[in-house]
């Protein structure tokens, strides 16, 4: 620890002994000099004894492999114990964690979906994938699952949940799927597909309710009328006809593209000097401004910027270049090489 300060040196932080203090900061369990916590013991300590009592493991037994005993050194082996120590403190997490140990929730990601959705529950399972006690998972996948599941069940009608649970489950579901085994990120699909289904399920309990008809007796005007009286979102149902006319579920219904009213260019002035205040001001937090230099010297979507990890920084003896996509990593230009 340095607590003192040494005014012959600049009032620079100095140890114990250094600044002549008396008090023994030492932890009366593991020796560690550090700030006590509680009493003569520190953070760690403190934290290891509630968590021993909570989790009932017992210590005494070496070896122990058990899933709350792993837990418990996961959770005190944590860089700042004293945030384990907070988080402990919030209304339900101790309940959680006592009923995980003891079993009443069994270990699975299965068991914590009949769980109450919340950020305790999605926090606990990702401490318990980090740690190898639950098998990894697509998160967004998973998500999107659950979500699908509760939307159908929500809908009543029989000739607008026949079509929509088939588009949904055979095409949305089935390629996210495909895109998660793939080891692509789904956040984007996911969130494209939710409004897709959305406003197809908007569309077909209109035409239902409108002019009484399933989608298998639709007619283009219905789609005309549909699309010219409501807001832009609402093409959000061209990846469904698409499908339903593949499908033949509905024939001779076509949809083309929305075209934006307008299309604002970013002229390469604006793009330097948005690119040079990203470098050298603190316009925001460094993780913002890194994601903004990405876009504009590569236009990369937003989501793709947000997947990246590091390894896709590449250190070569020509200067550092950037994995974007299947082809060879791209150059990355002064100043920013420079950052690196």
């Amino acid at each position: 620890m340095l607590p003192g300060r040494s005014p012959a040196h600049g009032n620079e932080p100095v140890c114990v002994e250094c600044a002549g203090i008396t008090q023994d900061y030492h932890c009366g369990r593991c020796g560690a000099e550090t700030e006590h916590y509680r009493q003569d013991t520190c953070a760690r300590c403190s934290l290891r004894d509630d968590l021993t009592v909570l989790l009932r493991v017992d210590e005494s037994v070496p070896g122990a492999e058990t899933a709350p005993a792993k837990l418990l050194t996961a959770l005190c082996g944590a860089q700042r114990p004293e945030s384990i120590l907070t988080w402990l403190r919030r209304a339900g997490v101790r309940d959680l964690l006592g009923r995980l140990a003891a079993g009443d929730i069994p270990l699975s990601h299965e068991a914590l979906d009949k769980e109450t959705h919340s950020l305790r529950v999605e926090h606990v399972r990702s401490l318990l994938i980090h740690h190898h006690l639950l098998p990894n998972r697509d998160h967004y996948l998973a998500l999107f699952e659950r979500w699908l599941t509760s939307k159908i069940e929500a809908v009543e009608d029989p000739d607008v949940r026949r079509p929509l649970e088939s588009f949904a489950r055979w095409h949305h579901l089935r390629r996210i799927r495909s895109l998660s085994a793939e080891g692509k990120p789904t956040r984007g699909p996911v969130h494209s597909a939710k409004q897709e289904i959305t406003e197809t399920i908007k569309f077909l309990t209109w035409l239902k309710t409108t002019h009484g008809r399933a989608v298998e007796s639709c007619v283009q005007t219905d789609v005309d009328a549909w699309l010219a009286d409501g807001p832009t979102t609402r093409h959000a149902i061209r990846t469904f006809f698409i499908w339903a006319v593949k499908n033949r579920t509905c024939t001779n219904i076509t949809i083309g593209h929305r075209q934006a009213k307008t299309m604002p260019l970013l002229g390469q002035d604006q793009r330097l000097a948005m690119l040079k205040a990203c470098l050298t001001e603190d316009v925001d937090t460094l993780p913002y401004r890194v994601a903004a230099t990405f876009l504009l010297l590569y236009a990369q979507p937003v989501v793709n910027i947000a997947a990246m990890k590091s390894t896709d920084v590449i250190i070569t003896p020509d200067g550092p270049r950037l994995s974007l996509s299947e082809g060879d990593p791209a150059p990355v230009p002064d100043p920013l090489r420079r950052c690196f």
